[in-house]
Parts: structure tokens; sequence; C-alpha cells
């Protein structure tokens, strides 16, 4: 048996209804066509039929339509009335969806993350053409750095909604590479420039390039698997960041032993890296697939299940055309102003150790090489504690509460290291605060990411949400650039204060959040005289929260 479809009773009368065998209407599958079509029909306490047909059409999309005038008013009206509400739940043989998630794993993930790795080099290149002399050859004067830096995050944040609403409506294995051509040729372009006015210009394009980058990464992953195997498959991912920190500084150093060079090593770094991403970004156009229904490396019976698998747990309709209208509709549920509150809360703690670890790490006392060493291990511990707390928010299926451990850790951290007056008498505890500070630096990114994708059906209001959350967690990185000022040094009191604050809202937002949408759950329980944890499929849910069937993933 290859699936098993079922009609899953929600609503039974005045009494309790649970998802038992005498309760489910039951259709075994040995091999169903992506271009078949089959019926579903549920039935009431009151013996009323529901019937429905569903199509799968020539574009692959899911069409259905009542089959009488009943079917089209009773699931509404079932609700408001004392009688039964039915869904389809979908189950598939569990050994053949591990094989299918092992085959799109070595497909996708080592490839993007390889993207995102030349994604990381492009973003930071310039803070190692600076140690090699670029400020100087450039005749940078005043705060002209400074604005280098920040006018990135400008169009990252204008464009990002705009170019992330583009790859759902032109695809993304076109728009993805050709963001990373984009982001790869202005790297190489910085390598030509000649005074600070022409690098500007070069970052403001190269913000715009990168903007949608992470955004559609994470969407085109919710294509294509389940809603409960996603956040550690992000977080694989997100890991090459930290191996792009790491090997930055390795290429810059091989880079500016180049002897006898025309070319300053600043700009022999431009054109290593500029061209690797433009070469990937070539081969990513043929390697990535559109969706999983059209793998060429999954045969026809594991494009089909892989289709009903993110149909039934990720997407309300798979490939939904992009109606822009109905994307923005996100934005009016009060749900989405609290996640992207965490974004805001989450992007301050984590550019301001991402960045500024090595100061905070200076003040224990050690020369510049050894505070750069001591900088390691902490970074290697938090990608270890992110893929942990990615692998168990995977395994419980929750969601709210890792996030919450996530922004918790960091802020313990700053706390201790506040503390300590004497950092010579108390080294150890203030290096062991560091830790602290990396061990919920990622998490929350991470998972809160995945913690909207689960909770939105519809595939153009969560690449809409992608879009801006994101960017806006990016944004925040221009408070972090402006607390952590000299003239605090060594302690940055005010820095440490403002980002244990900002993570602080984190923790009681994520809280509040995680806890209401466990009573409306219940509350959804008991009005429909039922219990349901996530067996719905989502292909039931367009409707989001307004369909009686939706339970927050929490």
């Amino acid at each position: 048996m290859v699936y098993t479809e079922k009609t899953a009773l929600l609503r039974q009368g005045d009494h309790i209804a649970g998802v038992a065998a005498d309760e489910i209407q039951e259709n075994h599958c040995e091999s169903i066509s992506p271009r078949s079509s089959y019926s579903s029909m549920a039935s009431t306490a009151s013996k009323r039929k529901l019937t429905t047909s569903r199509e799968i059409g020539e574009d692959g999309l899911w069409s259905e339509q009542p089959d009488n005038e009943e079917t089209a008013a009773l699931l509404e009206q079932s609700v408001l009335a004392n009688e039964d509400l039915t869904a389809t739940v979908v189950e598939i043989d569990t050994g053949l969806e591990r094989f299918i998630c092992r085959k799109l794993d070595f497909r996708l993930l080592p490839a993007l993350s390889l993207m995102y790795l030349f994604n990381s080099l492009d973003k930071s290149n310039l803070g190692n053409a600076k140690t090699d002399g670029i400020d100087i050859d450039l005749h940078f004067v005043g705060n002209q750095y400074n604005l280098l830096l920040s006018i990135f995050y400008i169009p990252y944040v204008l464009f990002a909604l705009p170019l992330t609403l583009a790859g759902k409506k032109y695809g993304l294995t076109r728009v993805l590479p050709f963001l990373m051509f984009g982001f790869g040729v202005m790297s190489l372009v910085s390598a030509a420039c000649q005074n600070w006015a022409s690098l500007m210009a070069v970052r403001w394009f190269l913000g715009t390039f990168e903007s949608a980058f992470f955004p559609l990464v994470v969407f085109y992953l919710t294509t294509f698997y389940r809603r409960g195997e996603l956040a550690r498959r992000l977080a694989i991912f997100y890991a090459a960041s930290n191996v792009a920190s790491a090997f930055s500084g390795l290429l810059s150093f091989a880079v500016f032993q180049i002897p006898n060079s025309p070319l300053k090593g600043w700009r022999w770094l431009f054109i290593i890296e500029g061209s690797c991403t433009v070469i990937t970004a070539v081969g990513a156009w043929s390697f990535l697939p559109r969706d999983v229904a059209s793998a060429k490396f999954l045969t026809e019976e594991e494009r089909t299940l892989g289709f009903l698998r993110v149909q039934s747990d990720s997407s309300a309709v798979v490939n939904e055309p992009l109606k822009i209208k109905d994307s923005l509709k996100i934005f009016a549920h009060p749900v989405t102003w609290g996640w992207l509150i965490l974004e805001i809360s989450l992007g301050v703690p984590l550019q301001s150790v991402s960045v500024f670890l090595p100061q905070i790490v200076e003040r224990l006392g050690y020369s510049t090489v050894m505070t750069n060493l001591y900088t390691v291990a902490p970074n290697v511990s938090g990608a270890a504690v992110l893929l942990f707390l990615a692998f168990m928010s995977d395994r419980y299926r929750l969601r709210s509460p890792f996030i919450a451990i996530g922004f918790l850790l960091p802020v313990i951290g700053f706390v201790i290291y506040l503390a300590i007056d004497d950092v010579n008498s108390h080294i150890n505890v203030a290096y062991f605060a560091c830790f602290l500070m990396t061990a919920g630096m990622s998490a929350p990114s991470v998972l809160l990411s995945t913690w909207f994708s689960n909770n939105i059906p519809s595939e153009g209001q969560r690449a809409a949400l992608t879009g801006v959350g994101v960017p806006l967690a990016n944004l925040m990185g221009l408070v972090s650039v402006n607390v952590f000022r000299d003239q605090d040094r060594p302690r940055y009191v005010l820095a440490l204060v403002v980002t244990a604050a900002f993570g602080t809202i984190g923790v009681v937002v994520t809280t509040i959040m995680g806890l209401w949408m466990k009573y409306d759950n219940q509350r959804r329980d008991r009005k429909q005289n039922a219990w349901v944890r996530g067996e719905v499929a989502t292909m039931e849910l367009s409707g989001g929260p307004a369909h009686p069937g939706f339970r927050w993933f929490l």
C-alpha cells in the first residue's frame, strides 16, 4: 500500500469524536497518476452526504467542485449547526517517505548550502577588503566606510517583498539563480571600482540582488518538505553561513599573500568570489528542480507521492498561481504582526553577536590573534545548539518552546557578562557567557521562519510574509551598528543592555503567542466537540485560520 486517504470526523453531534477506526472512511491506493482524478465523500451523523470531485489538471493544480448545492454549503454550515464536520487525512508509507526525503536532501541541501555560502561571502567581503586597505586605496574619509555598510540594508528591505513575489510568480528555480548571478556580477564589478562613489552604487545593487535570496530559499524548501521536516533542513542550510565566516577569513588570508601581483589583494578577493558565484548560479539554473512533481531524479511514483506529501502537509494548493491581493491579506491577521515583532526582536541579538563577538571577547584581555581564535569555539557550539534545537523542534512538532529557548540563552549570557565588574577575576565565567550568547544566536531565525511557514497553507501568503519578515530581521543590524560605540569599550554596557532587552521581548512575545495558539486550538476542539492535532490535510485548509478544521502548529 502506497498511501491511505481517510475521511476523518472532526465534529460529531453533541459528543466527543476522535479519529477512530470506526469513524474513518479509508481509500487504499496502490498508485495514482498525478494527472488522474478521484472523488472523496464524507457523511454526517444525519446521513447527509458531502461529495466533491478533485482533479489535477495539466497545470499541476488541484481543482475542486461540489457535486451538489448541499455539499457547497454543508462544510460551512456544519460548524454552526449541531452536525458532523469531516476533512481529508492522508497517510503515506513511512519507509517510502524516508527514501524520498533522502533523495531530496542529497539533491537540494548541498546545492542550496553552496549557494548560500557564496551569498554570505559576497555580503561580508567588504570587511575583509578593509583589512587589505580598500579604504586607503579608494580614499575613504570620515564615516564613509560605515555608510557603505548601511546603504546595503535600504534596498535589502525595499526590494525583498516584490522580488520574493516575483519568485513565486515566475518560478523559484529561475529567480534564485538570476539573483545569485546578479550579486556575483556586483562582486566582480566591485573589483573595478576606483572611488567611494562607485563602490556606493555597487553596494546598492548588491543589496537589491541579495534581498530576496534567503526568503526565497525558505519558501522553496516549504514546497518539498512536510511541516514537521522543515526546521532541521533549514538549520543545515543556515549552517553554511557559519562555514562562510571561517572560509572567508582563510580565503582572504590566502589571496592577500599573492606576490608580485599587478592588482591589490582586495581586488583579487572580489574577482575570485564573484567568479565562483557566477559559475555556481549558471549551474543552479539547470540543477535545481522546479518542484517535486517535475523532479527528474525521482521516479513517477516518487513524484506522485512527493506531490501528495506537500499537498497534505504543507500547502493548500501546490503551485498556486500568484494573486498579489490575496497574498497581502496575510498582513490583515493579528498573528502576523506578532511574528514580525519577533523578527525585529531576533534581528538585534543575531546581528550583535555575529558582528561584534570579537569586540566582546576582546574584553577578556587576549591579544588580537588570540581574540579571534577564542571566537571559534563559541561559534561552533552555537551551530551545534542550532542543529539540536531544530532537530528537537521537528521531532516534537513544536516551534514556540524552542524559539523561546533560543531567545533566552543569549539574554542570560548578556546579563552574566554585564554583571561581571572584574573580568580578570571571573574570566572563565565571562567566557562561558560568550557561549550562551552564541548558543541561541541563530536558532530563533531558523525556527521562526519555519513557524510561520508551517501555519500558512497559502503559498502566496507564505511568500509575502517571508519576503517581509526575513529582511526586517536583517535591517535591525542598523541598531547593532549604532549601539556598539567605541566610547563604550570595553564593557559595551549600552549595547549589551539594548541587545538583552530585544531578546527579552522575544521570549515574552513567543511565550504569549505559543500559549494563545494552544488556547485557540483547545477552543476550536471544544466548539467542534473534537480533538484534532495536525492530521487534517492542508489541502483542506485554504481558508487558513478561518477554516474550522485549522489548528495552529505550536
